[in-house]
């Protein structure tokens, strides 16, 4: 019956690729439900269409005069010497030596090209994984497409945007289960035990690369808002963990740093899915806001999706969570926040683990909830 399903969802998925325009919707889609992507071939071929970018127009491999007089050279050097296990074991050295050169090479060419744009390290835990999945040219387009968008903000000249980006956790997890929200307040654990998940799009955290590209496939067809639902969910996850540790910054900073690597992948996507539905960015901006910042990509992240056709995808995925709602209304009541000061009613932890990681719709934008001018996802 595996074979079956997976078969009909790559004829579902070529069937978009072939569609004249390109049925980016169902790409989205495909991206998120169960399995993801689930090639290697497939990543190749959806991929860039997530990102808008045209691989007739791919640019020239980059020329090795980029590294010099480069300042970021030699960071990028030494942090991709150091990237060893994020190459598959058994691989050639002469292989695997090559690949860091090419993954040198594609890092400083987006740097180059785009001058706004600041290193910082664990960057090179993304750029790897589109090198081993597309190849040095693909890779290269895309990253620079990501890197101006999903990662912009992680690549200001300060950390403020990212710490900003962490301060939407705890909002998360309040509303879905406040004793773990207290528990970690009063624990005073912030949220840095989730910088690198955050920053790496868990590449740098996760052993098994399998894991890794599915979080890809999920993310590359989200807001990029969305890592930060799935860490929320992991948090959530471990909650008696969590509550079973002592109540201190660095037995819970311990706990929460060290990630599972057996984690339930299609059931937490699920959840973060119905999670970013039920409190979209614009909900919890208030409470995660602590300065003014327009030019994050959050919250400019409209000028992306304008770029596109056919990517409102999270129409689809807000009508399904409305079916499951209507036909779970006991469960809702039993799941309700006892806090009157919050946004009503939460009928997800339990529901998708019931329902299993059913193919969501993907959530590309938040700002159909609200359009930018009233969004002020930083007010």
């Amino acid at each position: 019956d595996f074979d079956s399903k997976k078969k009909r969802k790559v004829a579902e998925i070529y069937q978009a690729l072939n569609s004249d325009p390109i049925d980016v919707a169902t790409l989205r889609r495909m991206a998120i439900s169960e399995g993801g992507l689930l090639t290697d071939e497939i990543r190749c071929k959806v991929w860039p269409k997530l990102l808008s970018v045209n691989t007739d127009d791919l640019p020239p491999l980059p020329g090795k005069e980029l590294r010099e007089d480069n300042k970021d050279y030699q960071q990028v050097l030494l942090d991709v010497r150091r990237s060893l296990r994020r190459f598959p074991p058994g691989m050639p050295d002469d292989q695997r030596e090559g690949l860091q050169e090419e993954l040198i090479d594609i890092i400083l060419h987006v740097l180059k090209r785009n001058p706004q744009l600041h290193y910082y390290q664990g960057y090179h835990d993304i750029v790897v994984t589109f090198l081993l999945v597309v190849g040095d040219r693909l890779a290269t387009a895309l990253v620079e497409k990501l890197s101006t968008h999903h990662l912009r903000d992680f690549m200001d000249p300060t950390m403020d945007n990212t710490k900003h980006i962490l301060n939407y956790l705890m909002p998360i997890i309040d509303q879905v289960n406040p004793e773990v929200h207290d528990f970690m307040q009063s624990a005073e654990v912030g949220t840095i035990f989730a910088l690198s998940w955050l920053i790496t799009w868990f590449g740098h955290v996760l052993s098994d690369f399998r894991h890794v590209v599915r979080l890809y496939d999920f993310f590359l067809a989200c807001h990029p808002l969305m890592p930060i639902y799935f860490a929320a969910v992991i948090v959530l996850y471990r909650e008696q963990e969590v509550l079973d540790c002592e109540c201190d910054m660095a037995s819970v900073h311990h706990l929460l740093s060290q990630i599972p690597q057996d984690l339930p992948y299609e059931t937490l996507i699920s959840r973060a899915g119905d999670l970013f539905v039920q409190f979209p960015p614009s909900e919890l901006a208030r409470e995660a806001a602590q300065q003014q910042a327009e030019r994050t990509a959050a919250s400019t992240f409209k000028d992306f999706e304008l770029a596109s056709v056919q990517q409102r995808p999270d129409t689809v995925l807000r009508q399904r969570f409305r079916e499951r709602l209507r036909g779970e209304e006991r469960t809702k009541s039993v799941l309700t926040k006892p806090r009157t000061n919050r946004f009503v009613k939460l009928a997800v932890m339990g529901l998708t683990v019931a329902l299993g990681a059913a193919a969501l719709a993907v959530v590309k934008s938040a700002l159909e909830w609200a359009p930018k001018f009233e969004l002020q996802i930083f007010p």
